[in-house]
């Protein structure tokens, strides 16, 4: 079995455990293969701590949760130096980052100075103790949640945060027939457990689809039409007057990255060996959305990025 038959192997498992959130696991295998990570919006019981609990169930690789509170300090993330009386020494006892998965639920309900280290363990994939530097493991994928609804006590990522992130996925409730597709799978699962995958995916695996998924070719056109969706969003002007009157800040370079990193991975799931615009436009609302920042203008007359980034398409011919 190759390593695409593998990824589609756990693709298909994670159908099975997951109802009704097909884009949330494509989105994952997507950050999974383009060595990111996810921001997941939702409201409550809709999967996503199943999601990535699943997913190491598929992968042989450590997993932790962390649940997100007001009183969490930065050190419940990164770990810290602990002192050992007998020998009069210090030994740095590592915390939950320190895992190829982890799930840092409800994040927007903990203060900036935790978000930050965790940010930025994300960003320099290390951690700083002291006078110490220590790495993290090469497979390392953080999928934060947040809810969209409840807002009391809750400290709202920043703008240069959630721009650290691959992906911002915005997820929605199930319609009916899935929803009774949910409920004869949790009786199941109840009166028998669980099903376990036929096999695990190899971090190895997932290190060697990185490389072929970095080595699809992308042809100057596509590559030109990435850059001119990111310049559109800092541009807009160029383009149209509403849509300038819509856009305070537009996206960073890491905007171009991530569309590129994501419509390679999106082209690699779909068995191509080539990237087109179509994989491109697939992806560039989750690669977007959180790098852009909105007017007051935009706000008050309910335009939300998805309606932005549309018009975007829209006015930006493909190459």
């Amino acid at each position: 079995m190759n390593h695409r038959e593998a990824v589609h192997t756990l693709r298909n498992y994670l159908s099975t455990q997951i109802l009704g959130q097909e884009r949330l696991l494509d989105r994952i295998l997507i950050a999974l293969l383009a060595d990111g990570h996810l921001l997941v919006e939702g409201a409550p019981g809709l999967a996503k701590t199943k999601a990535i609990k699943d997913l190491a169930l598929g992968i042989d690789a450590n997993f932790k949760r962390i649940q997100f509170t007001p009183d969490l300090l930065p050190a419940d993330i990164t770990g810290t130096d602990i002192y050992l009386p007998q020998n009069a020494s210090f030994s740095f006892q590592p915390g939950p980052v320190f895992n190829n998965l982890l799930l840092a639920d409800e994040i927007n309900r903990a203060p900036a100075k935790v978000q930050s280290a965790l940010l930025e363990a994300m960003a320099e994939r290390q951690v700083s103790v002291g006078n110490h530097t220590y790495p993290l493991p090469e497979l390392f994928l953080v999928m934060a949640t947040q809810n969209p609804i409840e807002q009391e006590g809750t400290y709202p990522l920043p703008e240069a945060q959630l721009d650290r992130f691959l992906m911002h996925v915005k997820i929605s409730f199930p319609d009916v027939h899935m929803e009774r597709k949910i409920l004869q799978q949790a009786r199941h699962i109840a009166l028998h457990g669980q099903n376990q995958p036929s096999e695990k995916l190899s971090i190895e695996a997932i290190l060697a689809a990185r490389q072929e998924i970095l080595n699809l070719y992308m042809a100057d056109t596509v590559e030109e039409y990435i850059a001119q969706l990111v310049i559109a969003t800092r541009n807009p002007a160029k383009y149209d007057p509403e849509l300038a009157r819509w856009i305070q800040l537009g996206s960073s370079p890491r905007g171009s990255i991530a569309i590129d990193r994501c419509a390679r991975a999106h082209a690699w799931l779909a068995s191509r060996d080539f990237v087109s615009p179509d994989d491109v436009q697939a992806v560039v609302f989750d690669a977007l959305r959180h790098r852009i920042m909105l007017s007051f203008e935009a706000e008050a007359t309910g335009i939300d990025a998805n309606v932005v980034l549309q018009k975007i398409l829209d006015l930006v011919p493909v190459s």
